[in-house]
């Protein structure tokens, strides 16, 4: 195992009625806040109501900033930080899923810093030129992205049709606030696109070329299971607390610190980069993308580097009970397990089904490797991305 540092500092109010703690937890932070949140599902459940009551009882002043969207816009980030200054607000709450608390963690970064956000941090990685940032709290009403608990953000520029993110320490949140019974509403297809990038979280810290880290892996394992038992349970009954509770936890689990990821070369994860790009062209739901290009990127790894397949076979044994003996066998049917996981959770069949037309997919391959080439087991170059869409095609 190579050496890590493993720092978890969000404080965590998980279950029923856990928003009774959110005043007592801003104070900690800051006194007048930015309530950022999305359209109009947190007002169809009565959480706006809850939560506006709680900053009224408590004398904490507030401005809002409604509608984010699905994939957070850079315009939204630029609003955010205008509203933070000229309000001389300190702390910013997210009420939502990921992009939600994506945005806000953008707007914490963008209040201070003095270049430009967009070319500096999120297209070049300059992160070490981020010197201070708004505090963030969160309460989470949609089981996906582990933004809720983690150092990243992933923002959209709609005018340059890019998505990218960044990681920086100083954006974990401050505290968020789990309760499933905030993501019975939320409609199947944005459940099952959740479920589908959790798992996807997971495959991509477990499917990498280190060994010996098998304290992370086993838990991987087990947290996978835990999106494959469950997921087809909400889908089945949307109010099921207990399968609810399961995902809730198992999203934030699956990117808390990278703990998965424990003593392995920390690296990109290729899968987003290809998905992040179908996201920005057709404005696709995150969880869907991973689904469609998911296999293809297994099989591509497994013909370009062989000797990685053991590993293939492993997650095919020990997370699918494939009890195939032959490695490359086993492989090949773990993928094929995944592929029904899918489409038993209403994850489109491929893209063409999913809308993305065949003469863009070159397009996709030069966005996705704009950078240079994209990969952990193996390097992919653009025309190597080009392969991996159009067997996802």
């Amino acid at each position: 195992m190579n050496n890590f540092i493993y720092d978890l500092s969000t404080k965590i109010y998980f279950g029923k009625g856990q928003i009774e703690n959110l005043p007592t937890e801003i104070k900690k932070h800051g006194t007048k806040v930015l309530f950022l949140y999305g359209k109009n599902s947190i007002k169809k459940i009565g959480l706006y109501d809850e939560a506006i009551k709680l900053l009224n009882e408590n004398n904490i002043e507030f401005v809002e900033l409604a509608g984010v969207d699905p994939n957070p816009r850079l315009s939204t980030v630029k609003e955010g930080s205008r509203l933070c200054r000229e309000n001389n607000l300190d702390f910013i709450l997210a009420i939502g899923g990921g992009s939600t608390i994506d945005c806000a963690k953008a707007i914490a970064v963008d209040v201070f810093y003095e270049g430009d956000t967009w070319d500096d941090l999120y297209k070049f990685g300059k992160i070490d030129t981020i010197k201070k940032v708004l505090p963030v709290g969160s309460i989470l009403t949609l089981a996906a992205t582990g933004s809720e608990m983690n150092r990243n953000t992933v923002i959209s520029n709609e005018e340059t049709e890019e998505k990218y993110g960044l990681g920086c320490d100083l954006l974990k949140p401050k505290f968020s606030i789990l309760d499933p019974e905030y993501t019975f509403t939320v409609n199947e297809h944005h459940s099952m696109a959740g479920c589908s990038d959790i798992l996807s979280h997971l495959m991509e810290q477990y499917l990498r070329p280190d060994i010996n880290c098998d304290v992370s892996d086993r838990m991987n394992e087990g947290v996978m299971k835990v999106v494959l038992d469950n997921a087809p349970k909400i889908k089945k009954n949307p109010n099921d607390y207990i399968a609810r509770a399961n995902i809730m936890w198992a999203s934030s689990m699956a990117l808390a610190g990278f703990q998965f990821m424990s003593g392995k070369k920390f690296g990109a994860f290729p899968v987003h980069s290809l998905g992040h790009e179908l996201s920005s062209l057709y404005d696709m739901t995150h969880g869907i993308t991973l689904a469609l290009v998911t296999p293809s990127w297994m099989r591509f790894n497994m013909k370009k580097a062989p000797q990685y397949i053991p590993m293939f076979a492993r997650f095919a044994r020990n997370v699918f009970g494939v009890l195939e003996s032959d490695d490359e066998k086993a492989a090949s049917k773990g993928i094929e397990e995944l592929e029904a996981f899918y489409k038993k959770i209403g994850m489109p069949k491929n893209m063409k089904d999913a809308g993305v037309e065949e003469d863009k997919l070159e397009y996709l391959a030069s966005q996705a490797t704009e950078f240079g080439d994209i990969g952990t087991m193996t390097s992919i170059n653009k025309d190597e991305a080009l392969e991996i869409y159009k067997m996802a095609w």
